[in-house]
């Protein structure tokens, strides 16, 4: 098990999880949407060392190979797997997560994440988000282009700073009309390789394999609630790789919602309860 805390992107974590590159789409869908850095705090800690041993159970319980382990230090409460399949899989949490989880709950969460890996999920929901991602690259270009000139500017501090504003408020309209161009070719590819199914199926193999649907139930409550309040913004960036999540990290509303294949949040925890014996 590896728990890394240094600075990952999207193709930096599927090269690692997914062990030699055989692809450029495998390669870019590691997912780029929750950064990872350097994790501090005696609690963050913690959690981690609780969060490897239950990976360690599960996959045992699962009779599969122990996946690595990643940690971002996004505020938002996710989790999300990635690879080509179970001798490749990595999952990454976030440390929103792990702070607003009880073990039972984490438990479930790891355990949701690993039933994608032994329902051989991975390779299809990688290589859309690789593909989408390659689809979106010049909205992701036009937002470089943007930041570069501000930037720059802004560590000037001279008086070229307006214009340089205007171009950059002229730079992020060209990455919308982008996005509204590539984004629906995008949302397409996501849409035919992944379906609202795969997370009941995990959902409910996940809750089997902790032993504790209810728990499951509870944490999907909980992040429901957290990506709600901690909502990202549906940039080129991230747009293309929010189907890996958990759940959405997203409002859906505008574009997002061309990408959206989460189920409701509610039907999942219904179905949940429903397993546990709990009637409505």
């Amino acid at each position: 098990m590896a728990v890394r805390g240094y600075a990952l992107r999207a193709a930096e974590l599927a090269g690692a999880a997914a062990g030699p590159v055989t692809s450029v789409a495998l390669l870019i869908a590691g997912c780029a949407l929750l950064g990872v850095a350097a994790a501090g705090g005696g609690g963050a800690v913690v959690a981690i060392v609780l969060a490897v041993v239950l990976v360690r159970e599960l996959s045992k319980d699962g009779r599969l190979p122990v996946p690595r382990l990643y940690l971002s230090p996004a505020e938002q409460p996710n989790s999300f797997a990635v690879g080509r399949g179970p001798r490749s899989a990595g999952i990454c949490c976030t440390e929103g997560l792990l702070r607003v989880l009880d073990e039972a709950e984490l438990r479930g969460v790891l355990g949701h994440e690993i039933a994608h890996v032994s329902g051989h999920d991975l390779l299809g929901s990688t290589m859309s988000a690789g593909l989408a991602t390659v689809i979106t690259f010049p909205a992701g270009l036009a937002r470089l282009a943007r930041s570069g000139p501000a930037d720059s500017a802004k560590s000037a501090g001279s008086a070229e700073s307006a214009g340089s504003g205007g171009s950059g408020l002229g730079l992020g309209a060209l990455e919308r009309a982008l996005m509204l161009l590539f984004g629906p070719v995008a949302a397409v590819i996501v849409r035919l390789a992944v379906s609202q199914e795969r997370e009941y199926r995990a959902d409910a193999a996940g809750a089997l394999l902790s032993g504790d649907p209810v728990a499951l139930a509870g944490a999907l409550r909980k992040i429901d609630a957290g990506t709600a309040e901690l909502a990202l913004a549906p940039d080129g960036r991230r747009i293309s790789v929010g189907h890996l999540m958990i759940a959405s990290p997203f409002r859906s509303e505008g574009l997002a919602r061309l990408f959206r294949t989460h189920p409701p949040a509610g039907e999942r925890i219904r179905r949940l309860e429903a397993l546990a014996g709990y009637r409505r």
